[in-house]
């Protein structure tokens, strides 16, 4: 037996990863205090958390000064020329991984949580879930609107530092803290007798969350300037996603069974969330003229930038001027998520079911989530 076997049979792999994360965040701490400028300022700052500070004050870019981050509203080309620390709202190559890094790891940690209390082995709880990663989407929308809110000279409903929470990538752990505090409470109450299923009672939880989000996001649309109600989005992209993923469904059903052979009903909804994801950022990008939305939207995440340069320059200016640049992000969206449902096939599900769950939890929210932003940011102008 080797040192991390005998480690993780005395302590347990629950408190080991504890132990593991209070020493990340300890050694990370002490290294931004030791070298400050090279640690806090040009990484942790400008990769991470600048890009949030920036977008929570509605700025193009901001900037790290002698007295600490300053916002900017123009400008932020010199910034860069001049050498200065810029962050810039979105996601850059960096942040990406490292977010994937902690996602990796945070999952282990969820996973080991849920093992602890003997749950998620049953499907049913992935559908409990959904509605908090559409919660997710919405909520990103009502940080958007406070932007617009400022913009119109009105005092948002949510404004910085509080805003900051529900600010991407910062909102994936806000929503995960409701989802895991609803899941607790629901799961108490379940074996107290109060309710007859805990995944129920969580998934009422999250569509009340949703229900009431939504309801000021109309209410908005209706009572101010900043924000107007298109809601041909919301039913256009909503419909296509869902023709084009239960055709993939369907297809699979009778040229490839083992596709859906694992995951059934949950597969469809996995592709289903990228689905929306996909076709949100193609009405976004190149469709909303047709839709008779005035506005205009820039990709912020670098795999779909370079999907639409990449396509825009490869793709005859005919073609590019009838179907836009963004749809091989659809292709692609499509072709990844039915990938992922093949490897969890029955094998995989019946070895590791609650590793299963939690990944398919996973994929579909990455998906979902923003998808879900995409749509609502557009159908509410905001």
């Amino acid at each position: 037996m080797n040192t991390s076997e005998r480690l993780s049979e005395e302590y347990g792999p629950a408190r080991l990863w504890v132990a593991s994360f209070v020493g990340i965040v300890l050694t990370i701490a002490g290294a931004a205090v030791a070298m400050p400028v090279r640690v806090w300022d040009r990484f942790l700052w400008q990769y991470f958390w600048g890009p949030v500070y920036a977008d929570a004050k509605a700025a193009g870019c901001a900037v790290m000064t002698d007295s600490g981050p300053e916002p900017l509203y123009q400008g932020c080309g010199t910034a860069i020329e001049r050498g200065a620390i810029v962050a810039e709202p979105g996601y850059t190559l960096v942040s990406e991984v490292g977010y994937m890094l902690i996602l990796v790891y945070m999952l282990v940690g969820v996973y080991l949580l849920l093992e602890r209390l003997e749950i998620a082995d049953d499907p049913n709880l992935y559908f409990a879930f959904i509605p908090f990663m559409l919660l997710g989407g919405a909520l990103r929308v009502v940080e958007d609107g406070t932007d617009r809110a400022v913009s119109a000279g009105v005092t948002p409903l949510v404004e910085y530092p509080l805003s900051s929470v529900i600010i991407s990538p910062v909102i994936y752990g806000t929503v995960f803290l409701m989802t895991l505090l609803s899941l607790l409470a629901c799961l108490e109450l379940d074996r107290r007798g109060v309710v007859e299923s805990y995944y129920r009672a969580t998934a009422g939880v999250g569509i009340a969350l949703v229900v009431a989000t939504m309801a000021y996001l109309i209410m908005g649309a209706l009572t101010t300037d900043y924000s107007t109600l298109y809601p041909s989005v919301l039913l256009s992209t909503v419909a296509i996603a869902s023709a084009l993923s239960y055709g993939l469904y369907r297809l699979f059903e009778s040229y490839l069974p083992e596709v859906n052979s694992g995951t059934g009903y949950i597969g469809l909804l996995v592709i289903w969330g990228h689905a929306i994801d996909g076709v949100a950022n193609v009405l976004l990008a190149d469709w909303l003229d047709a839709l008779s939305v005035p506005l205009t939207y820039y990709p912020k995440h670098p795999a779909n930038a370079f999907i639409i340069s990449t396509t825009e320059a490869l793709q005859p200016t005919g073609l590019t001027a009838a179907i836009g640049t963004s749809w091989p992000f659809l292709i692609v969206k499509l072709v990844v998520a039915s990938l992922v449902v093949w490897l969890f096939n029955d094998e995989f599900l019946d070895e590791s079911p609650r590793y299963a769950l939690l990944l398919l939890i996973a994929v579909t929210a990455v998906g979902l989530g923003p998808g879900t932003r995409d749509m609502l940011r557009a159908t509410f102008a905001i």
